[in-house]
């Protein structure tokens, strides 16, 4: 019994758990001058790390729908960002889904780091202690958002579950005037400045993506 319990839990582990991908020779989402941004003025790149200076949201020039992107961030407590994919409109912040970047938890189980922020939580914890880098690898393909948090699968999503405005599929509310299955499948990526009201620093690097 004790063997089968053991192989048993082995298997639940190998069920979550998940490699990064090789990033060699994937495009910098954010070109060192970041020339390829909208109003980039409120971040830089300080020896190759991506830092804010304000609450501005940084967002890509390009658009992109079906995609890999990998890269790693580091927070100190109470940081709050988040990485926004395929905006609909850069100047609404709701007209994308956001994975939350945070030292933890932001109020509920749908505000902690690596959540869809309002819409689903992860999986499991996966953070690394705050002063630390972490990973995500996100991959976005259709209607498909999938989370890979330090080698840990915690977000694996279809967004035609979502078929109502402000509700998710577990019943519970969300802030979304938009149901998730109709938000763009094409869009800007953008990172979330200093957000909340410590406005912690965030520090990203290595933000890699690869067209599919």
């Amino acid at each position: 019994m004790k063997h089968i319990t053991l192989t048993l839990l082995a298997t639940l582990s190998l069920t979550f758990a998940a490699e990064h991908p090789d990033t060699t020779g994937w495009k910098d989402l954010f070109a060192t001058d970041l020339s390829n941004t909208v109003a980039p003025g409120g971040w830089a790149f300080t020896e190759g790390v991506l830092v804010a200076k304000d609450h501005d949201t940084l967002w890509t020039k390009d658009s992109y729908g079906d995609f890999i992107l990998d890269l790693e961030f580091k927070v100190i407590a109470e940081s709050n960002s988040g990485v926004f994919l395929r905006s609909g409109d850069i100047k609404n912040v709701l007209s994308a889904l956001e994975i939350q970047v945070h030292d933890s938890a932001d109020g509920s189980k749908y505000g902690m780091v690596a959540a869809i922020y309002d819409a689903m939580p992860p999986s499991k914890g996966a953070a690394r202690p705050v002063g630390e880098w972490n990973r995500f690898t996100i991959t976005c393909k259709g209607p498909q958002v999938t989370v890979v948090f330090n080698g840990e699968t915690v977000i694996d999503a279809n967004l035609d579950n979502w078929p109502e405005v402000k509700k998710n599929p577990d019943g519970t509310p969300n802030k979304f005037p938009v149901a998730l299955k109709d938000f763009a499948r094409k869009g800007p990526i953008g990172l979330q400045g200093l957000h909340g009201k410590a406005q912690a620093p965030v520090w990203y690097r290595n933000v890699k993506i690869k067209v599919l």
